[in-house]
């Protein structure tokens, strides 16, 4: 190779933006190359991982790009544009996602320190597994178009020469799609693990089995799974080989259900529906399916009307579909929870940087920014930051 003489490069780091001056090479079989790149800048990116990690904290709690940008720049004199940052955060999204399927971030617990009581070192353990849908505001496609034509005509009243704009990817046919989150924790909260994915519902239960995988699911004395009401959840769960100990319906939704079918027959202010609902549920939790069964047939029968034995059956037909997983007096006298609270309060948290006024995504960018919150939320972020990045070869 000969050598082509000294040339700068400019990297972004913590402690400002630094000029490096470092000797080329070049030769007609293997092209030109800077030998020192591979110990300067190890990722062959002009941000250093320090600055990297300070913007995607910051967008974390962040409203937009640009108000990230700006508050970077005001707390760790950053300079980065709006859309500078965005591309920096959703990289270093998708490298999360692409760490986490292929086992390179350790979980931040495994399954032998979810303690059922910590003051018990050698007691049993205990993990709970929940999944959830939870909807995402995407880009549609009228206004990927219309966003094209604003730039446009801002470009012609610049009056500048400017470069082409790239090709214009498609947009969602629906302003909401469904992401999936999951979430595993153990019984006092203190260890909480959850992944999100845009991937279709019949992808959940392999999600659910790789992450249970890292975290050793299966090792648990006790592993309780509590879920909606949603058929689809129940049967990947099921489908999976997750050694589940128990599958239980959340008591919250059984109880929006039942006073759903109360103000259908009753109204919504009627002492006597209140009754009913309340030793209805009152039997589902404290003598099982079986007694409240019973208990609906008889109640059943004494409807008159036909919008209110509609709603009769509607209730019938939902508790007799989750028949299985309705067993609430075997949850409480093993101790376990029969509600998904800490599921559906993850769901918020996972997308909390998606959803607010004017946000609108596209699907991989949306997966790639939430990986970094779940990754905050799963106490696995100094744990991916500090992992020896591999030298590119």
């Amino acid at each position: 190779m000969r050598n082509k003489g000294r040339q700068a490069t400019h990297v972004l780091t913590v402690n400002g933006r630094l000029r490096l001056i470092r000797r080329w090479w070049h030769s007609t079989q293997e092209g030109s190359l800077a030998p020192a790149d591979a110990i300067i800048d190890t990722q062959q990116q002009s941000v250093s991982r320090g600055v990297r990690e300070m913007a995607c904290r910051l967008n974390n709690d962040g409203q937009s790009f640009d108000k990230t940008a700006e508050n970077l720049a005001r707390t760790a004199q950053i300079q980065m544009c709006g859309e500078q940052l965005r591309q920096l955060v959703t990289a270093e999204g998708r490298a999360v996602l692409q760490a986490q399927q292929s086992h390179q971030i350790p979980p931040a617990f495994r399954a032998s320190q979810c303690l059922v009581d910590p003051q018990k070192p050698n007691g049993p353990t205990r993990m709970y597994a929940g999944a959830d849908g939870v909807m995402v505001p995407i880009i549609t496609d009228a206004e990927k178009q219309l966003r094209r034509k604003n730039v446009r005509e801002k470009r012609q009243r610049c009056g500048k020469k400017c470069r082409p704009l790239p090709p214009r990817k498609m947009g969602s046919d629906q302003p909401f799609k469904e992401f999936k989150v999951g979430v595993f924790y153990d019984e006092h909260g203190e260890h909480w693990h959850e992944v999100l994915s845009r991937g279709k519902r019949r992808s959940v239960g392999a999600m659910m089995r790789r992450e249970a995988e890292r975290l050793r699911f299966a090792e648990a004395d006790e592993r309780v799974g509590i879920v909606d009401g949603a058929t689809w959840i129940r049967n990947q769960l099921e489908e999976e080989p997750l050694g589940l100990s128990g599958l239980g319906l959340d008591f919250y939704h059984l109880s929006e259900n039942v006073h759903r079918c109360r103000r259908s027959v009753y109204g919504d202010e009627n002492p006597d529906g209140e009754k009913w609902a309340d030793a209805l549920l009152h039997t589902f939790k404290h003598a099982g399916y079986s007694a409240a069964w019973e208990q609906l047939v008889e109640w059943r029968r004494t409807l008159k009307g036909t919008r209110r034995k509609q709603a009769g059956d509607r209730l019938m037909n939902y508790v007799t579909e989750r028949r299985d997983m309705i067993n609430y007096p075997e949850f409480r006298a093993k101790g376990w929870q029969i509600g998904s609270g800490p599921t559906e309060s993850r769901c918020k948290t996972s997308t909390s940087r998606l959803k607010g006024r004017g946000r609108r995504w596209n699907s991989g960018n949306a997966e790639a920014v939430a990986a970094l919150t779940t990754l905050a939320d799963s106490a696995q972020w100094e744990l991916y930051w500090q992992t020896p990045v591999p030298t590119k070869t």
